[in-house]
C-alpha cells in the first residue's frame, strides 16, 4: 500500500568489536514482499548484522525500526535444541493440533526428516539445521531472516526451497553463498563492503555487472583524486605561510581529498597457477567395489570406474546415498566389502572434509600455514610465500597475525581450505568445500581449480560452483545405483527435465485410449475452448522463438551482451513451454 511503513528500517547502524569496526552508519530498509540477499566477505559482519536485527547482539549506535507486531522467523547458523525433545516437538508447540502436525510432516518430509519421534540429540548437525529450517518455515512469519539456509540441504531440497519462496508474497532477508539460489530467489542484493552498504536492485547476475561498474568508477575517482592530491600536497608543503583565513577552505578541501585518495580498492590478484604439480597417467581404478551398511542400506554394488588423468568430477545425489562414504572408501578411511581401488603411485591426495577443521585456536593464522610449509613451489623457479598464499585467498596482512580464535566461522573454513592446498597435492578430494565461504573466495577458488594441473573430485550442493569446475558427474541414486553423466549440473537437470517430460507424454498417450473407453468425458466449456486455442497459438510462438534463439546461439555471430541475454532467455522459454504443453494435454483430454 502506498505510504505504508517498511517492514524493517535500519538507520545509521554502527557495530564494532573494540577498535575493529565492522560497519559504520549503514542504512537500508526491507519492504513487504522484497526478497533480499546480503553478501560480503567472510569476517565483515554478515551474521553479526542478522544477530543484531533479531536482538541477539548489541550495537554501538543507530536505529532499528520494525513495523509494529511484525512476526520474524530467524534461522541461525548453529541452532540449539533440547537433546531430549523429539523432532516434532522441537519444531513448534503444536499442542496436538492435527492440522499443524500434518503441515509439519509435509515440510519435514520435503527436508528428508522422516522419523518425527527421534530425539534431537541423536541427529547430526546437518539434520538439526534442517529441523531448524522447518521450524522457521512452519511458523509462517511476516518476514524471514535466514543465515545460510541452503547449508546441509541436498539439491532436491534446495530446488524445493526455491519454489517455496517463489510462491506468495513472502518477505526475506538472507545471507547465502549459493549464487544460483540468490539469482532465482532475490530481487535485491545488499553488499557489505569496506564498512558500508551498497544496494543493487536486481538479482545476482545484475549485482555482478553493477558491482564491477561501481568498482571501476571508484578506481577512476581515486585515480583523479590522487592526481589532484599530489598537486595540493605540493601547495601545502610550499606555502605554509599562505594558509591564512582566505586559504582555509582550500586546506579543508585538501583533507577531504586526502580521504578519497587514500581509499583502497582490493585488487584481485593475478590467477594463482601452480605449475609444479605432476601426476602420472595412472590415477585410480574402482575394480567392482561394493559397500553396504545393512541389507537395506546399499551404497555401492559391483561399481567399476577408471578415473582419467586431469579429470574434474562432480558427485551429486540426495543425502544418505553414499557420496561422502565413497570419498572415505577411496581415501582408505572406510573399508570395502568387496572389490578394490588400484591407485597410481604418483597420486597425492589433498582431502577437504566436512568435519576435518581442527586448529590450535591460540596460534596465529600465518603460523598455521607456515607449520605446513614456508612457501609453495610455483614451477619455473618461482615461489609463493605462505603470507602471499594467504593474501591471495583474501587474508590481509593484519588478519594473518590474528589468533585463530578471533576468526569468524567462514574465515576458519577458508583457513582450513588453505591448509589443504598448501600441502601441494596433485589430487584434490573436496567434500562440501563451499559451505560458509564468501562469494569472493569462491570465485578465487573456482579460478584455482580451473587452472589446477591435477585431478579433482567434488561433492557439493552448490550448483553454480559445480557448473564452473566439473566436466562430468557421478549421480548417486541410492540402493547402490550410480549413473555416469557426461556434463555439468545444469546440463544434467535439463536432461532430467526433458526425460521426465518425454515419459509423461508417453504415459498420457498410452493411457488415452483406455480413458476413452472407461471414462465418461465431459464437454469442454467455452472458456476452456478459448484457452485451448490460445495455448496452441502461444506454444507455436514459443517454439518459434526457441528455434530462433538456438540458431542464433549456434551462429557464433552474437555480441557478448546479446549472447548472455539469449542464454538466460532460453531456459525460461523451455520452462514456459513445459507448463503450457502440460495444460494443453490436460485440455486435450476433454471433448470439444
Amino acid at each position: 500500500m502506498a505510504g505504508q511503513l517498511p517492514y524493517l528500517d535500519i538507520q545509521n547502524l554502527t557495530k564494532s568489536f573494540g577498535a575493529h569496526v565492522l560497519f559504520q552508519d549503514i542504512s537500508f530498509s526491507v519492504a513487504e514482499g522484497q526478497k533480499i540477499g546480503l553478501v560480503a566477505k567472510n569476517g565483515t559482519g554478515k551474521s553479526t548484522l542478522l544477530s543484531i536485527l533479531t536482538g541477539r547482539e548489541g550495537y554501538d549506535s543507530g536505529n532499528i525500526i520494525f513495523r509494529r507486531e511484525l512476526k520474524i522467523g530467524y534461522l541461525e547458523q548453529s541452532p540449539k535444541f533440547d537433546p531430549d525433545d523429539t523432532v516434532l516437538d522441537a519444531c513448534f508447540n503444536h499442542k496436538g493440533d492435527e492440522a499443524k502436525i500434518l503441515r509439519a510432516k509435509q515440510i519435514l518430509t520435503q527436508l528428508k526428516i522422516d522419523d518425527l519421534d527421534k530425539k534431537m540429540g541423536t541427529l547430526s548437525g546437518g539434520q538439526q539445521r534442517r529441523v531448524a529450517l522447518a521450524n522457521v518455515l512452519l511458523t509462517d512469519p511476516d518476514m524471514f531472516i535466514l543465515d545460510e539456509p541452503t547449508n546441509h540441504l541436498d539439491l532436491d531440497m534446495i530446488e524445493w526451497l526455491e519454489g517455496f519462496f517463489a510462491r506468495g508474497n513472502k518477505t526475506l532477508l538472507m545471507v547465502t553463498h549459493d549464487r544460483f539460489f540468490l539469482d532465482k530467489v532475490c530481487s535485491v542484493i545488499l553488499e557489505l563492503d569496506d564498512k558500508k552498504i551498497y544496494t543493487y536492485r536486481g538479482n545476482y547476475s545484475y549485482y555482478l555487472e553493477k558491482r564491477q561498474e561501481r568498482i571501476d568508477n571508484t578506481r577512476a575517482e581515486i585515480a583523479r583524486a590522487n592526481n589532484l592530491y599530489r598537486k595540493e600536497l605540493d601547495w601545502m608543503r610550499r606555502m605554509p605561510q599562505a594558509r591564512g583565513h582566505k586559504a582555509r577552505y582550500r586546506e579543508d578541501a585538501f583533507y577531504e581529498l586526502e580521504k578519497v585518495a587514500k581509499q583502497r580498492i582490493e585488487d584481485r590478484q593475478v590467477r594463482l597457477k601452480v605449475r609444479n604439480v605432476y601426476i602420472g597417467s595412472k590415477i585410480f581404478e574402482c575394480q567392482y567395489i561394493s559397500k553396504s551398511w545393512s541389507p537395506d542400506k546399499v551404497i555401492l554394488k559391483d561399481f567399476y570406474y577408471n578415473f582419467a588423468r586431469f579429470e574434474k568430477m562432480g558427485i551429486v545425489g540426495n543425502n544418505g546415498t553414499g557420496k561422502t562414504t565413497f570419498l572415505k572408501l577411496l581415501l582408505g578411511q572406510e573399508k570395502l566389502d568387496s572389490g578394490r581401488f588400484d591407485i597410481g603411485s604418483t597420486v597425492r591426495f589433498g582431502y577437504f572434509s566436512q568435519e576435518g577443521m581442527v586448529f590450535d585456536e591460540q596460534k596465529k593464522v600465518l603460523d598455521v600455514i607456515t607449520d605446513i610449509a614456508d612457501y609453495i613451489d610455483m614451477g619455473g623457479g618461482k615461489h609463493l610465500s605462505a603470507s602471499q598464499f594467504l593474501q591471495h585467498f583474501l587474508f590481509t596482512p593484519e588478519q594473518q597475525h590474528n589468533y585463530v580464535y578471533k576468526l569468524s566461522g567462514g574465515e576458519k573454513r577458508k583457513l582450513y581450505l588453505c591448509t589443504v592446498l598448501m600441502k601441494n597435492p596433485n589430487f584434490l578430494v573436496l567434500d562440501e568445500p563451499t559451505n560458509d565461504l564468501d562469494i569472493q573466495t569462491l570465485q578465487i577458488f573456482e579460478e584455482y581449480l580451473a587452472d589446477f594441473p591435477g585431478c579433482v573430485i567434488i561433492v557439493s550442493h552448490d550448483r553454480y560452483f559445480m557448473d564452473k569446475v566439473v566436466d562430468h558427474l557421478l549421480v548417486f541414486k541410492g540402493n547402490g545405483v550410480v549413473n555416469d553423466f557426461p556434463g555439468n549440473y545444469t546440463q544434467y537437470r535439463e536432461w532430467c527435465s526433458l526425460k521426465s517430460r518425454d515419459e509423461e507424454t508417453a504415459a498420457k498417450k498410452d493411457s488415452r485410449p483406455r480413458e476413452k473407453r472407461h471414462q465418461e468425458r465431459r464437454k469442454m466449456s467455452y472458456k476452456e475452448k478459448m484457452e485451448f486455442a490460445q495455448l496452441e497459438k502461444e506454444i507455436a510462438e514459443l517454439e518459434k522463438e526457441q528455434k530462433e534463439i538456438e540458431e542464433q546461439l549456434c551462429s557464433g555471430k552474437l555480441p557478448v551482451d546479446e549472447l548472455t541475454e539469449k542464454s538466460k532467455r532460453l531456459p525460461l522459454i523451455k520452462e514456459e513451454l513445459d507448463l503450457k504443453e502440460m495444460r494443453w494435454l490436460e485440455l486435450s483430454e476433454i471433448e470439444s
